[in-house]
């Protein structure tokens, strides 16, 4: 009797401990993937609404940079633009007389050519009207070149101010601090009110619903994982275990000597695993977890 009593309790004790030790394949830390806002345009923070902690969705804007000096400067350039538009020729209007006249000594060409049939007029006096119609198409096509070359030059005037008032609007567009993505705000590194000079950290954010665990796998352990596989994930501590996915595996070793001169020296080769998991919240950045492949 007292020998089965015995035995029991040393199978219990057994269960026990294969029960408290469930074997993980792999252990590392969750992390998620963080993305820094820097400032565009020096100047100050008139409006900057951050709070850490806060969610924010993709292209929603939390600052503004003061843009009174930016829309001056557009103001000025459209009045410029429109002040070299406004010196462009009448082409039409300018070449008009030079047409009228030319019409009218055609008309008399003609007329003369019938006196000249006529006896009532001499070949001279139809010369001379040639002459004349010849003189003034040369100065209509001088007078259309000018005009011509005058309106091309303001034209390309008139582009350069565009160009400049497009620039104008791509920094009053920056002045808008807009969160890249949609996540969860980790880090304020400003304030209302401060000055931001140009590539100066305003904060940062990362998206909190779907994290990575990054574990590292010998070379051994390779052979029985691929990328899309599904796993299971266990935050240290939590008791709770989610599933996961294999999304990324490195292709390089880590640590690697560049003399492996023993088999066992090859068994400390790792490669870096990433496996991506929906986090319900409880998960956090920096937090251990362990993973199970079988």
């Amino acid at each position: 009797m007292k020998a089965n009593l015995i035995l029991t309790i040393a199978i219990g004790a057994l269960l026990t401990s294969c029960n408290g030790n469930v074997k993980r394949d792999a252990t590392g830390t969750f992390e998620a993937t963080e993305v820094t806002v820097s400032n565009e345009i020096p100047g100050k923070l008139v409006y900057f609404n951050v709070t850490e902690g806060d969610n924010l969705n993709a292209g929603q804007t939390v600052g503004m940079i003061d843009s009174v000096q930016l829309q001056l400067q557009k103001l000025q350039l459209r009045r410029s633009g429109a002040s070299i538009l406004s010196n462009k020729p009448e082409i039409s209007a300018q070449v008009a007389s030079l047409e009228a006249q030319i019409a009218k000594q055609r008309s008399e060409k003609v007329r003369f050519e019938n006196l000249l049939k006529a006896k009532a007029a001499t070949q001279k006096q139809v010369d001379d009207i040639n002459s004349a119609i010849t003189v003034l198409q040369g100065q209509l096509a001088a007078l259309k070149s000018t005009l011509s070359n005058n309106t091309s030059s303001l034209n390309a005037q008139s582009s350069a101010v565009d160009v400049q008032i497009a620039q104008i609007d791509d920094k009053l567009a920056k002045c808008h601090i807009t969160s890249p993505v949609s996540g969860t705000v980790l880090a304020k590194y400003v304030e209302q009110g401060e000055m931001a000079v140009t590539g100066q950290p305003l904060f940062k954010v990362a998206d909190l619903n779907n994290i990575f665990l990054r574990v590292y796998l010998t070379a051994a352990q390779l052979h029985d994982v691929k990328i899309g596989q599904t796993v299971k994930v266990t935050p240290s501590g939590s008791g709770k275990t989610y599933d996961g996915k294999v999304t990324w595996i490195s292709s390089n070793s880590e640590f690697t000597p560049k003399n492996i001169q023993s088999a066992d020296e090859r068994e400390n080769l790792v490669y870096a695993m990433k496996i991506a998991v929906k986090n319900d919240g409880l998960i956090k950045i920096g937090m251990y977890g362990d993973v199970t492949f079988k």
